[in-house]
């Protein structure tokens, strides 16, 4: 990876991307192997990306014996304002006596408590990717017929975990290994911003008058199942409201909110900047709106411990209260067009993590059949 690929421009200023702590993981870990194998430490080692993109790290500490390595590699946040910058993720590799590899969390990584995550309950807070990440590294290198067990740990994790929002979610004893293209991309917020308006400027310049605002890649990567096309989709991240309000402001008559409902419960709330640190009242919102539907104090006690929304929907479904959803894409879309001052149509489709919708108003059918979209 030449030097040019670290760097992201915005606004004519450079800011350096960063590594997650799933690369950084995978990268200890195919170390410790290689370590082990050759029984010499290695100062480097090369690890290849979900972006498509080799990366040459350093090694920051090396141990080999007969049986096991361990090696650590240190997490670089680039221009990113990570607490996780500067710490060292650390890879214990073992021989084992299956075959094939086996992944582990030790010290200062969390494990998850509670449902509703992509990890689940009893298992170490290693993410999807960075597992797939850790497993594909160590394929790669492993001999025939031999297995490894690889334990990650974040020595400095559990103290960090304090600084994050992991207890909440159930998360406990440490930070969670996260990734999903290998890189963490600069966020100054207001550089971040403003460089997500060129794609309604770029929509519009094509002939798109209807717009789908999604505030992440799990609405983008579900929307064409709906035929939804692509060229109409547009991510703001957690900036709904002013990405409303910027494309209200250029003349954009109707949009379709598209997303997980763990961003859109928010919109319902009058929320419109929905990052967690902002505000966090997922299940307060949902727990108020079932209890208008006639929810019990039981039902409404059980919604409030939820970590998660995709954890509420089966709570609201034993108790016949799916139409909360509904409700809360009602409400909406209702907020939206308040936010904009009535100058946009909008309409509200929630999705699961699986592209399930799950809640979808009355806005969102009529914008969706003028489209020829499928959305039911």
């Amino acid at each position: 990876m030449n030097d040019s690929a670290w760097y992201v421009e915005i606004e004519g200023k450079k800011w350096r991307r960063g590594l997650t702590t799933g690369t950084c993981a995978a990268a200890a870990a195919k170390a410790a192997l290689i370590a082990l194998i050759q029984q010499t430490p290695l100062k480097s080692v090369e690890i290849n990306t979900p972006a498509g993109l080799n990366l040459h790290l350093p090694v920051a500490e090396c141990r080999v014996g007969p049986y096991g390595a361990s090696c650590g590699v240190v997490k670089q946040a680039g221009d990113d304002p990570d607490i996780t910058h500067g710490v060292r993720i650390i890879a214990d590799v073992s021989w084992s006596g299956g075959g094939g590899v086996e992944i582990e969390g030790g010290e200062g990584v969390g494990r998850v408590t509670k449902p509703g995550l992509q990890v689940a309950v009893g298992e170490a807070a290693i993410n999807p990717v960075p597992r797939a990440m850790i497993r594909q590294a160590l394929e790669a290198c492993l001999p025939a017929g031999r297995g490894v067990k690889v334990v990650i740990r974040v020595p400095q994790g559990e103290k960090l975990a304090a600084r994050t929002l992991n207890s909440a979610l159930g998360i406990c004893g440490g930070i969670s290994i996260l990734g999903t293209t290998g890189f963490v991309e600069p966020m100054s917020e207001e550089a971040f911003k403003y460089a997500l308006l060129p794609q309604i400027d770029v929509a519009l310049a094509t002939g798109r008058e209807t717009l789908v605002f999604t505030p992440g890649k799990i609405g983008q990567r579900i929307a064409g199942r709906y035929e939804i096309p692509a060229a109409a989709v547009v991510l703001t991240s957690n900036f709904i409201g002013f990405m409303l309000n910027e494309a209200a402001r250029r003349g954009v008559r109707k949009i379709l909110i598209f997303g997980h409902s763990g961003k859109i419960v928010k919109v319902a709330g009058g929320i419109f900047h929905t990052h967690s640190r902002m505000a966090d009242g997922r299940m307060e919102i949902i727990a108020a709106h079932a209890a208008a539907m006639g929810a019990s104090a039981q039902v409404v006690e059980t919604l409030l411990a939820c970590v998660t929304t995709e954890a509420a929907v089966p709570i609201l479904e034993a108790a016949g209260l799916r139409g909360v959803f509904q409700r809360l894409a009602g409400r909406a879309s209702q907020r939206a067009e308040q936010f904009v001052h009535h100058r946009a149509r909008i309409g509200t489709v929630m999705i699961s993590l699986q592209g399930e919708i799950i809640g979808l108003d009355q806005n969102a059918r009529e914008i969706g059949g003028e489209e020829g979209w499928q959305l039911k």
